[in-house]
């Protein structure tokens, strides 16, 4: 077949650009070729995410939120502290007194944690620090809260006992029974002998201190029922709820020598304020309780259970007589229709009554009864510290403190009369030196009887005033010389410079009791809360039993460190020691401690 020339042409061209791609196929592995500028590349528009659809979300019913624990708490508490406020400005002191309490407790029960809270915190703080302020000016006014110390009743440590029957101690109190004269029925059995074993060894001494305390009140008591016509031996009862102490509080709440519950004292006529409790006055209280037995015995026309009655109440005791058709005591007591307390409390009595009468036998012919108390009435319608009264009197605080148990604060009320009890004899002497004090000045101002090297400036910082008030208030004129023996009146504030309450530098310590709370505890020592809270790392109101609190008690104005002092004495060869090292002299003075503990 003949190409044409057209054709060749073609094909030749063809090989040769084929040739000319295969060489230059081998030759760009061994050749880099020279780097040629580029023009900016155009970058492509980003496209447009898809519209998202909408997605479908079922609805949850969202519940409302959760009310903050502590706004709750806060308003709660401050509520209760503004109705304690008003009460206190209305004069209602016992009231003030649990509404300020009841706003503590708000605060210690709270779910959160008064520390873990900011606004916990400082509420907490406010109200304390309000409450101990309103406490040091209700003080300085004669109604401070600090209240006494109350002492245990002795009848709580015996009337939960039980003994085993001893037919020995059983035939010899038969036997001394037979030569015993009682205006009250005798009788003995295992449980009235049980007693007097108790009180003849690990009970004796508690038995001791009662029949000593007796003489103070026997002669008044056998007065007041002789005059009731109520039995003499009746005076045992005391004997066995009390020991004879006016201060005498029971686990249950009855308080004083008789006892009395507080509603049962009222329909006595006894009174209970701020300031008094008439349950620890002996000769009111021993008259309400020989009209309260007197009553009992109409009513039931048998002493033990009018004994009964006395400390289970008529109508429990008549409860008990209606269940079983039986007016005997010692057939309730049988059928366990009582409770141990009362079963337990006559055979207290009658063992008492019966020791009592029987001294030699008991081997308590020894015990040398209290003198009986002497005294003098002064009827004062002021508010006076009983410091003050000691003072006037040449008489020891605590002397005039046992002849007015009545009183809760050391201080007699205002806007009421008041007996004050005197020691015989010295109710004229108080009379003409008190009149030298303003009746509005007889809780806060004190005499000083001068000794020899005394000087006014020395007066004058031991009771925390000024030269100047001192020399006024006994017009001592330019001279300001003091007479050995003399008496200066001594115009006080109650506090140290710049208000700060003075406090012992040296603890005391508390056992705590059954029934004892932070706040009970404060009360009764006169501090605030959360001082004893800080005191002993406390976080609440409650304590545990037998732990033993550190308390650093207040000083009244012009009172001693007694404990520093004593401490001072203990260490004085020790200070000696130390000072002899050292050639510097060194200054000395008197510390006060300013609530800083």
């Amino acid at each position: 077949m003949k190409l044409s020339v057209k054709h060749f042409v073609t094909l030749s061209i063809t090989a040769g650009v084929l040739l000319f791609s295969s060489c230059e196929t081998k030759n760009s592995k061994k050749t880099v070729p020279a780097p040629q500028a580029l023009a900016p590349s155009v970058q492509p528009k980003p496209v447009a995410a898809p519209t998202p659809q909408p997605v479908v979300v079922p609805q949850v019913k969202q519940e409302p939120p959760k009310p903050d624990p502590v706004v709750a708490t806060v308003a709660s508490a401050e509520q209760a502290y503004q109705e304690g406020q008003a009460d206190y400005k209305a004069g209602h002191l016992d009231a003030a007194k649990k509404d300020f309490n009841h706003a503590v407790d708000i605060l210690m029960q709270s779910p959160v944690e008064i520390k873990s809270d900011e606004r916990l915190q400082q509420e907490f703080d406010k109200i304390t620090e309000g409450i101990h302020a309103l406490e040091m000016v209700a003080f300085k006014e004669g109604d401070g809260f600090t209240a006494q110390q109350s002492e245990p009743a002795p009848i709580d440590e015996a009337n939960h006992l039980t003994f085993a029957p001893d037919p020995k101690v059983t035939a010899k109190a038969e036997a001394e029974l037979k030569n015993t004269q009682s205006d009250l029925p005798l009788v003995i059995n295992d449980y009235v002998a049980g007693y007097i074993n108790y009180y003849s060894t690990r009970g004796r001494g508690t038995f001791e201190r009662a029949v000593a305390r007796s003489g103070r009140y026997r002669e008044m008591i056998e007065r007041i029922f002789r005059e009731e016509g109520v039995p003499h031996d009746l005076i045992f009862l005391a004997q066995a709820e009390s020991g004879f102490h006016p201060l005498a509080l029971s686990r249950a709440g009855a308080r004083g020598m008789w006892q009395f519950m507080a509603t049962r004292a009222t329909g006595y006529g006894l009174q209970r304020n701020w300031w008094i409790d008439d349950r620890q006055d002996p000769e009111k209280a021993t008259r309400a309780a020989a009209r309260h037995l007197k009553d009992l015995y109409k009513e039931f026309g048998d002493w033990y259970l009018a004994m009964a009655a006395y400390n289970f109440g008529p109508g429990n005791v008549q409860q008990a007589v209606k269940r079983t058709g039986y007016v005997d005591f010692w057939e309730l007591y049988r059928r366990d229709v009582l409770p141990q307390e009362t079963k337990n409390y006559v055979p207290i009595i009658l063992a008492m009554t019966i020791m009592s009468k029987n001294p030699a036998q008991y081997g308590l012919d020894g015990i040398q009864p209290d003198p009986p108390d002497r005294y003098e009435v002064v009827k004062v319608d002021y508010p006076v510290d009983l410091r003050l009264v000691a003072e006037c009197i040449d008489a020891p605080v605590e002397r005039l403190a046992d002849l007015n148990p009545s009183l809760l604060r050391r201080t007699t009320p205002k806007d009421q009369t008041f007996e004050l009890r005197l020691p015989e004899g010295a109710k004229e002497k108080y009379e003409q030196t008190i009149a030298a004090i303003p009746k509005d000045k007889r809780v806060m101002w004190r005499y000083y009887r001068v000794q020899s090297g005394d000087t006014l400036a020395g007066i004058a910082k031991k009771y925390l005033t000024t030269e100047k008030s001192i020399a006024s208030a006994n017009d001592l004129g330019t001279s300001r010389e003091l007479t050995p023996d003399s008496k200066l009146v001594i115009p006080v504030s109650g506090s140290a410079e710049g208000g700060a309450v003075v406090y012992s530098k040296h603890p005391t310590r508390y056992k705590v009791r059954k029934g004892d709370t932070v706040l009970s505890v404060a009360d009764d020592f006169g501090v605030a809360p959360d001082r004893l809270r800080r005191w002993n790392r406390l976080k609440g109101n409650q304590l545990s039993n037998a732990r033993t609190l550190v308390i650093y008690k207040p000083l009244a104005p012009g009172e001693h460190d007694a404990t520093a002092v004593k401490h001072r004495r203990k260490k004085s060869k020790a200070t000696t020691k130390t000072a002899a090292r050292h050639s510097a002299p060194r200054a000395s003075g008197t510390t006060i401690a300013t609530g800083n503990h």
